[in-house]
């Protein structure tokens, strides 16, 4: 029921910095753990990065760990990933994703509402 709407991808060089938003509505906004997963062409669906509600707790793939920093604003319901030092193997659409409980889950499966995705790519 909830709606998420990332933005904020686009094509940057290797080694540039992006910003991506999340924006979330309707009845998860402001209570649950967000995330981004990111999907590349031919590959599976994989985790980057999740952020719990009330303490903030941060968890990172280790592929993104010490690059990419996840935040969120929990008066306007918007999640962000910040991606630094990109490289080619970032290239994918970044989903936004929202659990609708407390968790630390590095699984889609646990997670309840999708956005459509922002294209990320990252050029050498």
């Amino acid at each position: 029921q909830a709606q998420l709407v990332e933005s904020g991808g686009g094509l940057v060089q290797t080694g540039d910095s992006l910003r991506l938003s999340c924006a979330a509505s309707g009845p998860t906004r402001g209570a649950y753990t967000m995330a981004w997963f990111r999907q590349a062409p031919g590959k599976e669906r994989e985790f980057v990065a999740a952020i719990t509600p009330l303490d903030s707790t941060e968890l990172y793939a280790d592929s993104v760990k010490g690059r990419f920093t996840i935040s969120r604003d929990n008066v306007q319901s918007t999640v962000f990933l910040e991606m630094n030092s990109l490289k080619s193997e970032d290239t994918a659409t970044y989903y936004c994703a929202v659990a609708r409980r407390y968790t630390m889950s590095r699984w889609g499966q646990d997670y309840d509402d999708w956005g459509q995705g922002t294209q990320v790519t990252v050029s050498s």
